[in-house]
């Protein structure tokens, strides 16, 4: 490679993540988010823990309030599109009503719970109820696919939670991290923006878990989130939505 070549290629790779940034395709690994324009309507799609978030200590909640203090003037708003029990094939049937018919500019699809919980041994040793992890790959797909076709920015966020252990011994963290790394692997092969919950759920609870408690640190019952879950989550959805920087773990 000619030293021209090489000079060339912090400039090649600035102009790279511009175009990047002005499509709201930039992963919170590579650099910091898009920041949050005039009139933005954010949807918050996913399951029961996405619903709780509208209540008054929810994290959506806090995600407005916290969106208010720190752009004031810009008439953002949040719309809660959660419902308890979904799955990624819940969200593509009712994603039409739900979020396209509200004309979103954010999405952020906070979903895989349920895809890995509802999994169920049968009598003749078959598992039902969950959804498999191509369906649960290719249903992610089509629903990025459907906002983008919308003009709306897409941040997805990989499944959290189900047991708050760190020493992967709770009963479904082997499955939950396959159906995680699906989500990062569509979010690099689509382009859109990642937000690793699992991962910031997982870098809290080693500080803050000595005791490998599998719930009472972020959630109330292992899954859905407690007081302090939802404090954090609104913490990570503020970070994702490039208004904050990482909150202090304390």
């Amino acid at each position: 490679m000619s030293r021209a070549a090489t000079r060339s290629l912090p400039v090649l790779a600035i102009v790279a993540l511009s175009l990047a940034a002005a499509c709201g395709c930039v992963s919170q690994a590579t650099a910091a988010p898009p920041a949050l324009r005039q009139g933005d309507r954010i949807v918050f799609l996913g399951d029961s823990i996405t619903q709780g978030g509208g209540g008054e200590k929810g994290y959506i909640t806090l995600t407005q309030k916290g969106i208010d203090e720190k752009s004031k003037g810009l008439g953002i708003t949040t719309v809660n599109a959660g419902i308890s029990g979904n799955k990624v094939p819940d969200l593509q049937a009712r994603l039409q009503k739900d979020v396209l018919d509200k004309k979103p500019t954010v999405v952020v699809i906070y979903i895989g719970i349920n895809d890995v919980w509802h999994w169920h041994k049968n009598a003749d040793g078959t598992m039902t109820g969950g959804t498999p992890l191509d369906k649960f790959e290719a249903g992610l797909k089509e629903i990025i696919a459907r906002i983008r076709g919308a003009g709306a920015r897409v941040i997805l966020c990989t499944p959290s939670v189900i047991g708050e252990k760190t020493d992967g011994s709770n009963e479904r963290d082997k499955m939950l991290d396959e159906y995680a790394d699906v989500s990062r692997k569509v979010a690099k092969e689509t382009g859109v923006q990642l937000h690793d919950l699992r991962k910031a759920f997982l870098d809290y609870l080693k500080t803050h878990n000595p005791e490998q408690k599998d719930r009472g640190i972020l959630t109330g019952d292992s899954v859905h989130l407690n007081d302090a879950g939802n404090r954090f989550v609104a913490d990570q959805m503020l970070m994702a939505l490039g208004v904050k920087g990482p909150a202090k773990q304390e």
